[in-house]
């Protein structure tokens, strides 16, 4: 129970890795605010889950693009379990479509841009003052922020490698006040990001390229969020850490 007595927010934890780091925080004994936008259901059921085993959330619809829904979410998180918040676990974000640049306009680019980048920004605004020493914030960027990603995802890996960029600020920035800041680098996880957007052959292929030939699971990449959020990695900020089986190297 090492988040005993923490309360922690996580954006997109209804689903997928959201769902996975959501209930891992909660096993741990955080109270833990599951923030959604577009499916209700799955965060009820993500809700049903965490209390079935034992756990203390709540769910809290909130566009985190936007600056009044952000500071809506952080009240809500306050109005159910106080004015501290340790943990902010930003998962929210999303390649949106493949589209090569010359198929994209503006508002395409503008969207996705805001989604990756500007929601983390806008939830470590809102969220960062109401941290004590010894908060930890958990940004996820992505494999494609190190290696400009798959094709037509050059702007969704750019929304990302902002994302590491602005990790290491933030570490720099917040460190005095105590608060930590990293960021988990996924590369090929099953779930339904690659269902949507990566053909099944191109995750056979890519799977049996790592050297532990087979694509993660959510459980493993909310276990490392868990650490970096945790006590255990007290004198860690600042950092992007690669979860991909192996196929890149930082």
């Amino acid at each position: 129970m090492k988040f005993k007595g923490k309360v922690a927010i996580v954006t997109g934890g209804a689903r997928d890795i959201g769902r996975a780091v959501s209930l891992k925080l909660a096993a741990e004994g955080a109270k833990v605010v599951v923030n959604f936008l577009g499916n209700a259901q799955q965060a009820e059921e993500t809700l049903k889950l965490i209390k079935e085993a034992g756990g203390e959330a709540i769910i809290v619809k909130a566009d985190v693009t936007k600056s009044a829904e952000v500071a809506n979410l952080v009240a809500e998180t306050q109005k159910a379990f106080g004015n501290d918040i340790h943990i902010l676990v930003n998962v929210a974000g999303g390649l949106v479509a493949r589209k090569l640049i010359a198929d994209m306009d503006e508002e395409f680019w503008d969207f996705v841009m805001n989604v990756n980048a500007k929601s983390v920004f806008l939830t470590t605004k809102y969220v960062s003052p109401f941290m004590p020493a010894g908060s930890a914030i958990v940004n996820f960027s992505s494999q494609a922020g190190r290696d400009g990603g798959g094709f037509g995802a050059s702007a969704y890996a750019t929304g990302k490698g902002a994302v590491a960029t602005f990790t290491r600020g933030m570490a720099k920035e917040l460190g005095p006040k105590g608060i930590r800041v990293n960021a988990v680098d996924p590369g090929m996880i099953a779930t339904t990001f690659h269902d949507t957007f990566t053909k099944p052959e191109v995750r056979v292929a890519v799977a049996n390229g790592t050297p532990l030939r087979r694509q993660g699971e959510a459980n493993e990449v909310a276990d490392l969020v868990a650490y970096l959020a945790s006590d255990e990695s007290s004198f860690i900020t600042g950092t992007n850490i690669d979860i991909n089986g192996g196929t890149w190297f930082s």
